[in-house]
């Protein structure tokens, strides 16, 4: 018979370890190679323990992404508070790669690693709240960019924009994180990439280019 956790906390726990112990194998071995029976082991845990708390190995996929989402969506909120339009989606722009380089395996599993698609009903993340949608906060940044008529005319669709901004800062972290150790590129530090990207970015968005 599965162990019963005493308290909220302990099953919070439980479900903590094996989110992470999930991640780390996913990314390790691929998620179609990885089992609940192997994931169980890692823990200590028999694959029946698992399913107790997780029906099948896509349930816990997406407890993984989910929690990373929420832990992404927490990390940017600060940045919704500066009430300066540009100076907001700037903060929004280096807190995001900073994120990514900081934990690497949650942005490859959200970002780099081939997963099911899920309907919004079935993800824990609530779609389009503040508090927990990374992607709606930037929409919502750059709404605010926009209703201020500080970008040049041809960016008026701030959808568009903010898909256009993310693929910039994705390029950056997906090139960071997979290729910093490839010796035969000599990488500028990262520091003066960043400063660069977001330069690039201000020059071709705002009508009046912002001092970075």
């Amino acid at each position: 018979m599965p162990p019963k956790f005493k308290s909220p906390q302990d099953k919070a726990h439980f479900r903590t370890l094996v989110i992470d112990c999930a991640r780390d194998l996913f990314i390790a071995e691929g998620v179609h190679a990885v089992t609940m029976r192997e994931i169980g082991k890692r823990i200590g845990y028999s694959a029946t323990t698992l399913y107790s708390y997780f029906s099948d190995k896509e349930q816990l996929l997406r407890a993984v992404v989910d929690a990373d989402a929420l832990k992404l969506a927490a990390a940017l909120k600060s940045t919704l508070a500066i009430r300066e339009p540009r100076a907001c989606l700037l903060a929004f722009g280096e807190h995001y790669v900073r994120f990514a380089l900081a934990h690497p395996n949650h942005y490859r599993m959200m970002f780099m690693t081939a997963h099911p698609p899920c309907a919004p009903e079935l993800s824990a993340v609530e779609k389009n709240n503040p508090e927990q949608d990374a992607y709606y906060q930037l929409i919502s940044i750059v709404t605010r960019v926009t209703d201020a008529g500080l970008f040049h005319p041809h960016w008026q669709d701030p959808v568009l924009t903010a898909q256009t901004i993310w693929a910039a800062m994705h390029g950056m972290c997906a090139l960071e994180i997979n290729m910093a150790q490839d010796l035969w590129i000599d990488w500028r530090p990262m520091s003066d990439r960043m400063h660069s990207m977001i330069n690039m970015i201000t020059q071709g968005l705002f009508k009046e280019p912002l001092d970075v």
